[in-house]
């Protein structure tokens, strides 16, 4: 039933265009938003990532989440308010706006999120850490790249709990001696890349460089990147192609190219789409098999990513490109027969995808 709601492959950049108010792009927008109003303050059912040191510590999720309690778990709940705020920038004269900002306005408030910020004080230096905590410098990215009015009282409300965010990634990874190459939350190369963009919005040079440092000495030396392993049964992630989409923000375009000649010798030179197959989820309702959706999505704007990140003589991009359409199909298709277990963080993944930030 959701198919519709989402632009043709040839139409997929009208979304990210300045110029918006089609109907077609409006439809398309509608829906996507749809899929967060839906749950931003759907409360239950909610999978709940809280340390309880006593009897003091239980709470209902919006007790102890007042802003980010829907949408299943809390970072699912934090991009989809990312995914309304990407949206309304774009269409702010959309059907779904007035909803959206109602919404908004009731989640994103100063005391609610001065309790988030307070939650990140409890002491739990996992909380989030980092893909939660990504979602949410890129959240307030997006707000502070906005020139609306509510935009702007909501970028100076979320200050606090991104200013808490970003402490715990400067506490972490001078601590941190390897990298985490799994295909979920827990994966360090996916992260780091919406944190640097995070950086470059807020002029946060100190967090740039940190981000930058750490990932040369994570993966500069990395050679022969295992792509034929992938996915394992519950990615969302690709551990090869998140690597490859931030070391192209981190390195200059001539000492990427060489890069990647090394980590992904695999990628064709002869236009061939077929090198990497798409995804396929056998029980929608299953979260963890629902991820490989997710993994589609994600894929393709990573493949695409790399492409702008090459010459344009780069004998590889045909097969990028190639590779890229079909993950972006196969990501689509999931949006035909939606679970809860997708619905509640897929559109901000599609929405990502066809329209990302700074496009």
């Amino acid at each position: 039933m959701f198919r519709q709601l989402f632009l043709p492959l040839g139409l997929a950049l009208a979304l990210a265009s300045p110029v918006t108010g089609t109907a077609q792009t409006i439809e398309k927008a509608d829906g996507l938003a749809r899929l967060a109003l839906d749950c931003i303050q759907k409360e239950y059912p909610n999978k709940i990532a809280h340390v309880l040191r006593s009897e003091a510590d239980s709470g209902t999720p919006r007790q102890l989440y007042p802003a980010f309690y829907g949408c299943y778990d809390w970072h699912s709940a934090v991009h989809g308010h990312w995914l309304l705020v990407r949206l309304l920038q774009l269409n702010p004269d959309a059907p779904f706006a007035d909803e959206a900002r109602r919404k908004l306005g009731e989640n994103l408030t100063v005391e609610n999120l001065a309790a988030e910020a307070a939650y990140f004080q409890r002491g739990d230096k996992s909380f989030e850490r980092p893909y939660g905590i990504a979602w949410l410098l890129q959240l307030s990215a997006q707000l502070h790249q906005w020139n609306d009015p509510d935009g702007k009282r909501w970028a100076q409300a979320i200050v606090p709990v991104e200013q808490e965010a970003a402490g715990r990634i400067r506490q972490w990874l001078p601590n941190l001696t390897f990298p985490v190459r799994v295909g979920e939350h827990a994966q360090t190369a996916f992260a780091f890349g919406l944190i640097r963009d995070w950086a470059v919005v807020r002029g946060d040079k100190a967090m740039q460089d940190l981000i930058d440092t750490t990932s040369r000495r994570f993966y500069q030396r990395d050679r022969d990147c295992p792509l034929a392993y992938e996915p394992s049964g519950s990615d969302f992630l690709s551990p090869c192609l998140a690597e490859a989409d931030l070391m192209r923000r981190v390195l200059p375009q001539d000492e990427f190219v060489r890069w990647l000649d090394g980590f992904m010798p695999q990628i064709p030179r002869d236009g061939r789409a077929d090198w990497l197959q798409p995804g396929v989820v056998t029980d929608k309702s299953d979260g963890k098999l629902a991820h490989l959706d997710g993994l589609n999505l994600s894929r393709a704007w990573m493949l695409e990513g790399i492409i702008r990140s090459l010459p344009q003589d780069d004998a590889r991009i045909p097969a990028l490109q190639g590779a890229a359409r079909r993950h972006r199909e196969a990501g689509l298709a999931a949006f035909d027969d939606m679970h809860y277990m997708g619905s509640h963080w897929l559109g901000s993944f599609a929405t990502y995808m066809l329209a990302p930030p700074g496009a």
